[in-house]
């Protein structure tokens, strides 16, 4: 017997997938299902633009996957644990490489927060 509440329908499950499909996306959703990142730490994690590491968060945001924090002149961004689609993408996580490694780089660049 399925538990309801983690329950997810066939065509939100193949959207989740489709958006954890993307290599920066899954790691940006690794990262953050231990840290809670701003933009500019991910700009600086994965040599991308600002616009570029913004859409990836849209993303993610718009389907409730990630939620955002002001903190101060900051926004924060975590992984939403109160999602439906927690559980599932929890379990994915599981056998995904950590990515602590990179967070702890960006901290010993003294990037950890550099939105200024």
């Amino acid at each position: 017997m399925i538990n309801e509440q983690t329950y997810v329908d066939m065509e939100k499950s193949a959207m989740v997938l489709k958006l954890l499909g993307d290599k920066t996306r899954l790691s940006m959703v690794k990262m953050l299902d231990t840290n809670d990142c701003c933009v500019c730490e991910f700009v600086a994690i994965f040599n991308a633009s600002q616009p570029a590491i913004s859409q990836h968060i849209r993303k993610l945001k718009d389907v409730g996957i990630v939620k955002e924090e002001r903190k101060g002149q900051w926004v924060m961004f975590s992984l939403n644990k109160e999602s439906k689609y927690y559980p599932m993408i929890s379990s994915i996580l599981l056998h995904v490489p950590d990515q602590s490694d990179r967070i702890k780089e960006l901290e010993e660049q003294g990037l950890r927060i550099s939105c200024d």
